[in-house]
């Protein structure tokens, strides 16, 4: 008997959408695709993308609007730390990206606007 997969909260199907529409909307900028939803118990990595040879690791942020900060007020700074620390869970468990210059980029929706901030923090 085959057991059922957990629903996804509205939430989690939210997420996936915007964080399918990031990839996307990268690719079509000549990123490529690594891995999606890199998950560790320091923190989530939303997309690991390529850069020509450098390794980008790409935070999706969606708000409605910019009120309360909007998309890119949401990202804290113990949102980035913990960012970082699954960026260094990655990097020891692909010692072959260790080698690799790497950046942290946004990617946030706001509305039915984006915005990708490339090199948005440093680790």
């Amino acid at each position: 008997m085959q057991e059922k997969a957990p629903r996804k909260t509205p939430r989690r199907v939210t997420g996936d959408h915007f964080e399918d529409a990031a990839r996307s909307f990268l690719e079509h900028r000549g990123l490529r695709f690594v891995r999606a939803n890199f998950l560790c118990r320091l923190g989530e990595l939303d997309l690991v993308m390529r850069d020509g040879e450098v390794l980008v690791f790409v935070e999706v942020r969606y708000r409605r609007s910019a009120a309360f900060g909007g998309a890119l007020g949401s990202i804290t700074a113990r949102k980035r730390q913990r960012i970082i620390s699954a960026a260094q869970v990655w990097m020891r468990a692909n010692p072959w990206d260790a080698q690799r210059p790497c950046r942290f980029d946004v990617v946030a929706f706001e509305g039915d606007d984006v915005e990708w901030i490339r090199a948005a923090f440093d680790a």
